[in-house]
């Protein structure tokens, strides 16, 4: 299992349009989410709202496997729903994921249990 975690800043004024792109890939979209999530190996995926000082941030959380791999197809996909994503992230948190497919760079600077551990609770 590989967890992939990404903080995204909202920009001011699309509050409410990070939302309407969730209910979208749950609801009208909820078929081409699938098959992308799919395609791209993501076992799991889930989107946090953050209210902090500096704003509001998504923080995404993924279960992949090779994800620099499954982060360059996905920048190079040209499919009419990758590229729709690809768009409201752009406009939403000013990353552009051509640029940071995977989002801003982010470190591991702790987990609990320690990976030595986990295989053995």
């Amino acid at each position: 299992m590989t967890l992939v975690v990404r903080a995204f800043p909202v920009l001011e004024g699309m509050e409410e349009s990070v939302r309407d792109i969730a209910r979208t890939m749950a609801g009208e979209r909820a078929g081409q989410t699938t098959e992308f999530f799919s395609r791209l190996s993501v076992r799991h995926e889930s989107w946090h709202l953050q209210e902090t000082p500096a704003g509001l941030w998504v923080i995404a959380v993924s279960d992949l496997d090779a994800p620099e791999e499954r982060a360059q197809e996905y920048a190079a996909s040209n499919r009419e729903f990758d590229t729709w994503f690809k768009e409201r992230v752009l406009e939403l948190t000013g990353i552009d994921p051509l640029t940071q497919p995977l989002g801003p760079p982010t470190e591991e600077i702790f987990a609990w249990p320690a990976a030595d551990r986990r295989e053995t609770l």
